[in-house]
Order: C-alpha cells, then structure tokens, then sequence
C-alpha cells in the first residue's frame, strides 16, 4: 500500500516537474509584468496626488496675487504652476483667475495669453472649450472677427456647442451676414435647455431679427440636425407674418 501511495506521489510530483520545465518561463515573467504593471500603477497614482498636493500650494500663490492685484507675482506663480503642474487642473484654473484680473487691469495681451496656454494645453476638453470661447470674445473686442471664427471652428465639448452657435451669430451680425446669424442663434436656441437661463437671451437676439423661436421650434431642431447654414423657409415667413 505504501508502495502504492509512494508510486502516486512520484507520478504527481512527475507531472508538477514536467509542467514547470515546459511553462514555468512563462508564469515565472507573467508574474514578473504583473507585478511591475501593480508597481507602476501604484507609483503612478502616488506621483498624481503629489503632483496635486504641490500644484494646490502654488495655486494658493496665484490666488493671493489675484486677490492682491499684484501682477508681478501673479505671472511668475501662473508660470510656476504651468511648467511644473501643467496637467493637473489647478494650472488651468490659476489660467483663467491670472486672465481675469489681467483683463481687468487693462493687460488685455496677457489675459489672452493665459487663456490660449488653457486651449492648447488644458487635459480637459470643457476647460479647452471655454477658454476658446473666452478668447473669441476677446478677439471681436478687439475687431479682429476672422481671428474669433477661426477659435470657433474647431472642437468642442458638447456641452458648449449651443454657446459656440450664439458666439457665431454674434459675429454675423456684426458682420451684417443676418441669415447666418439667425441659422447660428436658432441653432443655439434649440440646443439650450428648457431652463437654462441663457435661452432667454437667445430669444432675445433673435426677437431683435424678426424671429420668433418658439413659432419655428421644429425648424430650429432640424438646423441643430442637418447643421444647415440657411434659415428654413417656413421661419422667414413666419416672422415676415
């Protein structure tokens, strides 16, 4: 019986041999990379959240400049924040605080500097969105139409393609291009919700054209659909009656 349960034993132990001679290289790395990938991503983790313990502290510097109104030490710490902590979202915040009390101080250039480093460096999209919404406001302040277009033209979050439509027809209007301008704001004005505040503004504009947007509802839902630059025909003859 002994015999027999050591025949066994060497039969299994046989077999535990013959499987690591042919796989054990195999599990053996496979562990090796499972590990570091678990290493790495720990390693990962604690270098974000140093990375955002550290660009907080700064961002309390942009914050104290800005309240101060000392632009000195609000540029260097803004330059600070965005060559050390650039991805983290306190850079793009100090950006758009740095902007705002640029703009205020009549440094119109370095507000817009500060908003073109969010559009182009920002890792989030919406902060990329309003920064280049911020800036095409800036561009028409100065006269520069074609320039705010061209900020417009490319991508958005969705969130705020109904502000790009009305920034675009803000700017065919000032460039007398009035059908443009009331595809752009119907467009704007179907894709706000029901209770956004800002609706009532749209409507307002467009009022002011000679539309009436609640009188042409399916028209301004199918602009938002198909994207067509022309006024349905149905919403020109409407305001005309």
């Amino acid at each position: 019986m002994a015999l027999q349960l050591d025949l066994e034993e060497q039969e299994q132990l046989d077999k535990v041999k013959d499987f690591w001679s042919r796989y054990g290289d195999y599990v053996v790395w496979t562990l090796i990379v499972v590990l570091a990938i678990y290493a790495s991503w720990n390693g990962w983790q604690y270098w974000q959240r140093r990375q955002a313990a550290q660009a907080a502290v700064l961002f309390e510097t942009v914050e104290r400049a800005a309240e101060q109104a000392d632009l000195s030490l609000l540029e260097r710490s803004l330059g600070d924040i965005q060559s050390k902590f650039g991805s983290t979202t306190y850079a793009s915040q100090g950006a758009f605080l740095a902007s705002k009390v640029f703009y205020e101080k009549g440094q119109a250039k370095k507000s817009e500097q500060a908003l073109e480093w969010v559009a182009q460096n920002a890792g989030d999209q919406g902060y990329q969105s309003l920064a280049k919404l911020r800036l095409s406001a800036l561009h028409i302040e100065r006269g520069d139409l074609s320039g705010a277009k061209t900020l417009l033209t490319g991508s958005f979050n969705p969130e705020f393609q109904a502000l790009v439509e009305d920034r675009l027809a803000d700017i065919n209007t000032l460039e007398k291009a009035t059908d443009s301008a009331k595809s752009h704001y119907l467009r704007a004005w179907a894709g706000l919700e029901s209770r956004a505040p800002y609706k009532k503004v749209v409507e307002a504009k467009l009022n002011a054209i000679g539309i009436d947007p609640t009188q042409s509802a399916t028209d301004a839902k199918a602009l938002v659909q198909t994207g067509s630059a022309s006024v349905p025909a149905s919403s020109t003859q409407k305001a005309k009656e």
